[in-house]
């Protein structure tokens, strides 16, 4: 099941690299692993993709898709699992971050209120952002780490259902 969920929405490699936008890295796209849906590549990008949403920074898709093409890693599954973090999940998510950096540190807490602005970044975020990070890789780390282990559980599961059914399919084929 995974493997043909995936595959739904890979995107062809030779289409991709035909791309205006796609010209500064046009060398480096033929490599198979970038676009490939197997569990070697899908799930480590989707672990990637998880890690790098917890970080308080913008540009997560790309900082993901640039990662991934480091890594040899999906891009494409990189970069869509960024989207964890959107705007209806980014408040609690910084919070929970904040909140968890304090406690480790042992800082007290203070007043915190998250919006997109330069004022919020010049005068709140200079004084938390210690906690902050500390707390984004932490959870982010936990993030990726579930991440992996529950989708590569999934897809071996998934492969021993498949394998098992055509195992029992051709039981019945010889029987008859």
């Amino acid at each position: 099941m995974p493997r043909r969920f995936f595959r739904k929405f890979a995107f062809k490699r030779h289409e991709m690299s035909k791309q205006w936008f796609m010209t500064p890295f046009r060398h480096l796209l033929h490599d198979h692993r970038l676009w490939g849906v197997r569990r070697r590549w899908v799930v480590p990008a989707f672990a990637l993709g998880l890690f790098v949403a917890f970080m308080p920074f913008p540009g997560h898709t790309l900082t993901a898709a640039l990662a991934a093409l480091a890594l040899r890693v999906n891009i494409p599954i990189a970069a869509v699992s960024t989207w964890v973090s959107n705007p209806a999940t980014m408040f609690p998510m910084y919070y929970f971050e904040y909140q968890l950096g304090s406690y480790i540190l042992g800082w007290d807490l203070q007043p915190f209120g998250f919006e997109m602005s330069i004022d919020w970044v010049t005068h709140t975020f200079v004084n938390i952002w210690q906690p902050m990070l500390l707390g984004s890789v932490l959870l982010g780390a936990a993030g990726a780490t579930l991440g992996y282990v529950t989708l590569d559980g999934l897809w071996r599961l998934s492969l021993a259902n498949y394998k098992a059914r055509k195992r029992s399919d051709r039981k019945d084929r010889e029987s008859r």
